[in-house]
């Protein structure tokens, strides 16, 4: 399941030998109409859930991996959206993260603090300043993989962090 799929940009990534279907939760009816020339281009089989991130109508234990990629930022109850996807998530099951949030250097934080409620209301509900593995260890995972590091383009917006969870 993949929150927050968007235009399908992650679609060419999944490895066909190893995903049999792809729940594709996005609540954009623009952005499931921007990726639907993706999936019908696509050999996977792609079922969209138009519903918010914190409504997940799949029963519990029904999936393998949860992918969320720059979407914890602007789902409004991250901590409930999270816990959603443990509930859904298979004993054994990895939640795969790749977000931006609150940097470690104090200068940057200050500015994230600042900015962020202006950034929300003009960047479509997204939060500059979220401290992703706190909100993972709310929603019921602990972090087994963590990577950061700032990316390229404006610090306040490029920290990110990438790695793995596990329901706990």
């Amino acid at each position: 399941m993949e929150i927050g799929f968007g235009s399908g940009l992650n679609l060419p990534f999944y490895d066909g030998q190893k995903v049999r279907k792809i729940w594709g939760l996005e609540p954009s009816e623009g952005m499931r109409r921007k990726a639907q020339p993706m999936v019908d281009s696509s050999d996977l089989a792609v079922e969209f859930i138009d519903l918010p991130g914190e409504s997940i109508p799949l029963d519990a234990n029904s999936v393998d991996t949860v992918l969320v990629t720059y979407s914890l930022c602007t789902i409004p109850d991250a901590v409930t959206a999270l816990q959603g996807m443990r509930r859904v998530l298979r004993p054994g099951g990895s939640l795969l993260f790749c977000e931006h949030g609150i940097a470690p250097d104090e200068g940057v934080r200050r500015w994230q603090h600042r900015l962020n409620p202006a950034w929300r209301r003009f960047a479509g509900g997204c939060n500059m300043n979220r401290d992703i593995p706190d909100l993972i260890g709310k929603g019921g995972f602990e972090v087994t993989a963590d990577e950061r590091m700032y990316i390229p383009g404006i610090r306040m917006l490029c920290y990110n962090y990438w790695g793995r969870a596990r329901a706990v």
